[in-house]
């Protein structure tokens, strides 16, 4: 299937509204995320190994905010349990639509099943791993924290829950440097200033990220015992968080 290439914030009387995970946003999503994400392959392909190395056996794993299926697909090729299954959840019936033909394409045989419906309202059950990829930034903030509570909940004791996100700097310096940096990359992809502003415009209401202190604090607060960034590119980052303190190898 041929990528799309994003225009949607290029015309000349594009109107600017909240952003939002319609169907014209679906039909450009890989080229969009990958020219405005520093970082989103890797994370893609990092957190399949996260699936090898951390889903159990008869375990559910729960992509929560899947889109169009790039993590749970990383995870099904990697997870190593045939009686493992994916549960990829999106609010967003553009978005899930494509995530089933893309997962039927797939010559995988983990059985995923792909839900619309809100991720604040879908259980957690039986769950070795959790990943929530650049999803909690477009919960209201105060709803995080009881997102990330149902989920430590959910897992199992030895269970693990990768959280990516965009980050924000409390530090001015610090904001304007990965800032900057951030616009570069966009500018080196072919997006104009013009579109960076607009898309700006479109998802400042939408999008709040928080720092990286802020993620541990509330990570702690959800009961979280152990908590550890292992991915970061200018103002994107991922972190992994374990239910118990992980015995790793010496």
């Amino acid at each position: 299937m041929s990528e799309e290439r994003d225009s949607l914030f290029a015309g000349e009387h594009s109107m600017i509204v909240d952003f939002a995970f319609d169907e014209r946003v679906a039909a450009v999503f890989p080229d969009m995320i990958r020219r405005s994400v520093p970082g989103y392959s890797e994370i893609v392909t990092l957190t399949g190994l996260f699936g090898q190395r951390y889903a159990t056996p008869g375990s559910s794993i729960y992509d929560l905010g899947c889109s169009l299926g790039a993590t749970t697909l990383a995870l099904r090729r990697q997870i190593p349990h045939a009686d493992c299954r994916i549960i990829s959840v999106d609010n967003a019936e553009a978005m899930t639509a494509q995530c089933r033909e893309h997962v039927e394409a797939d010559p995988g045989t983990i059985p995923v099943e792909v839900r619309c419906a809100d991720i604040r309202e879908v259980p957690i059950e039986d769950a070795s791993l959790v990943v929530l990829n650049f999803t909690l930034q477009f919960l209201p903030p105060d709803e995080r924290l009881p997102l990330l509570e149902r989920i430590h909940a959910g897992l199992r004791d030895d269970g693990v829950l990768v959280v990516s996100e965009k980050l924000d700097f409390a530090n001015d310096l610090s904001q304007t440097f990965h800032t900057d940096l951030h616009l570069a990359f966009k500018r080196a992809n072919g997006y104009s200033d013009l579109e960076i502003s607009r898309k700006r415009s479109a998802l400042e209401r939408v999008l709040v990220p928080d720092t990286l202190e802020q993620h541990r604090e509330r990570l702690q607060w959800a009961g979280f015992r152990w908590i550890e960034p292992w991915f970061q590119c200018f103002n994107f980052a991922s972190l992994v968080a374990f239910k118990r303190r992980p015995d790793l190898p010496e």
